[in-house]
């Protein structure tokens, strides 16, 4: 999966493929929206921001192209 490490807590918040974020912190973890509202899991507590820039479109970057 894709995803980015939480600056301060470390959790790590990745995309499952259908528009919602799985957060880990070490043995927890959540399911949440993009929005950040929880749907399932042990982790209740997420930030809202990164959930939703995680599942934001991913847009395509000039300097990471194929090499020719």
């Amino acid at each position: 999966m894709l995803g980015i490490r939480h600056p301060f807590s470390q959790a790590l918040y990745e995309q499952d493929g259908e528009g919602n974020i799985l957060v880990t912190d070490g043995e927890r973890s959540g399911l949440f929206t993009s929005e950040g509202r929880w749907l399932s899991g042990d982790l209740r507590e997420c930030d809202p921001q990164l959930c939703n820039w995680v599942a934001g479109p991913m847009a395509p970057n000039h300097r990471m192209r194929e090499a020719d």
